[in-house]
């Protein structure tokens, strides 16, 4: 798959589902434009519902809708989806096991302009409190389309972590994709880099090309899944490696570090550390200015990797 904005892979996506499906519907929150499911509502009207700047309200209805039959994609800002709309989303769909998938967009550092009022670095933290939920953050087009196809038929309310922007293909086409299941991108024998999401994946990637020239052997992960993260593939290369550093685009003591940090916990004998935000809250800036503010670029992953791996010999 070329490179393309991954709003438009997540519409088309559901405009292909749609198409065989009908009880895939979307549900906005005022926001279909910066979603990208306009086209959704030009070939599906009577499936595409504006609720307004309303993003509790959105919730509610498309949990009626789920009570229904339907399988809904409620979608706004992940600030939002997640801050704002958190107990309507807890009672009405996680608790009543109804399968709305809450779709959480631009997030991170992904926001860039739209600053720390928009810039969810808590949002897998909120939701990883809700019993039985996945917790999805594809990694490019290719993973996004398997992912919400895995959404669409899993019987489950689901959280999904959603970059708006274009993103260059980790994998290649025609991969399958499991919730709850990672993928291993690369072999090494020093540490094994586990991350998340469409900016640190490639960020991990990077770094370990840079450890790679000074001779040192990362395997990278890409967890795919914040809830349930695929414990055995990550415990399989703790194992192996002696090391695990978990890379995010999020808050890294309530996010995917956490998750990895009570595994390893439990499991006992690995070295580890996180590169994430720091207890920060987001600012104003482009995303590669707040990567580098934030510690996130492939250079921090790869610094934090030498220290890891040095304190563990």
């Amino acid at each position: 798959m070329a490179t393309k904005e991954m709003r438009a892979v997540y519409a088309e996506t559901l405009m292909e589902l749609a198409a065989k499906d009908p009880r895939i519907m979307v549900v906005e929150a005022d926001l279909m434009k910066a979603t990208g499911t306009t086209g959704f509502k030009a070939a599906f009207p009577e499936r595409a519902v504006n609720a307004g700047v309303a993003e509790a309200n959105m919730v509610g209805v498309a949990a009626g809708l789920a009570a229904e039959g339907k399988v809904p994609f409620a979608a706004t800002f992940g600030c939002f989806a997640s801050r704002r709309a958190f107990d309507q989303f807890f009672l009405s769909c996680a608790y009543a096991k109804l399968p709305v998938k809450l779709v959480g967009t631009d997030p991170g550092v992904s926001a860039a302009f739209n600053g720390g009022t928009h810039m969810p670095f808590e949002d897998i933290g909120i939701m990883r409190n809700v019993p039985g939920l996945d917790i999805v953050e594809p990694s490019d087009p290719v993973s996004l389309k398997g992912l919400v196809q895995a959404l669409a038929v899993s019987g489950r309310p689901a959280y999904l972590r959603l970059h708006r922007k274009a993103i260059e293909p980790i994998y290649k086409e025609g991969e399958t994709f499991e919730l709850g299941k990672g993928k291993l991108l690369r072999e090494g024998k020093d540490l094994v880099i586990v991350a998340l999401g469409g900016i640190m994946v490639a960020e991990a990637l990077k770094a370990a090309a840079l450890l790679a020239a000074d001779g040192i052997e990362a395997a990278v992960i890409d967890a795919l899944c914040a809830k349930p993260i695929d414990a055995g593939l990550i415990m399989d290369w703790a194992r192996r490696t002696g090391a695990v550093l978990t890379a995010e685009n999020h808050q890294a003591a309530t996010g995917l570090g956490a998750a990895v940090a009570i595994l390893l916990a439990e499991e006992g004998g690995v070295s580890f550390a996180r590169i994430g935000i720091k207890d920060e809250f987001g600012e104003v800036g482009t995303q590669d200015w707040l990567l580098g503010h934030f510690g996130l670029t492939a250079a921090h992953v790869a610094g934090g990797a030498k220290a890891l791996v040095a304190k563990r010999k």
